[in-house]
């Protein structure tokens, strides 16, 4: 059974960086590309970033681009986000998925298994 396990989220001020880590198991993590998804409250769940299983292709929304960094450990089963220069609307739960697939995809009806989420708050 694939689990997905996100850490790392917390309360945050405007300008500040948070690290997301989302552990694997349950299968060989690197043959599968992974993404970032969140959903802030009375919104729809957005893509953030994803990224192949070789970690050769990322993808990220306009949102984020230049400021979040997707990235993996295929050695220690980790997906990781960095994230800077936080603004208010970056405020959500932030997710990790994972796609039986090696080629990253930017929608969420491509992903299959899906963590919990983390709260991530940035305050102004």
């Amino acid at each position: 059974q694939v689990r997905l396990v996100e850490s790392g989220g917390g309360l945050v001020q405007t300008g500040d960086s948070l690290r997301l880590s989302c552990a694997a198991s349950g299968r060989t993590f690197s043959p599968y590309a992974m993404g970032w998804f969140r959903q802030a409250p009375g919104k729809e769940r957005e893509f953030v970033a994803a990224i192949s299983n070789g970690a050769d292709s990322t993808a990220y929304a306009d949102s984020v681009k230049g400021r979040f960094t997707i990235s993996r450990d295929n050695a220690k089963n980790v997906l990781y986000l960095q994230m800077n220069s936080l603004k208010p609307e970056d405020t959500a739960v932030y997710s990790c998925a994972s796609r039986n697939s090696a080629f990253l995809r930017t929608t969420a009806s491509a992903y299959n298994y899906w963590g919990q989420g983390t709260q991530v708050t940035v305050s102004s």
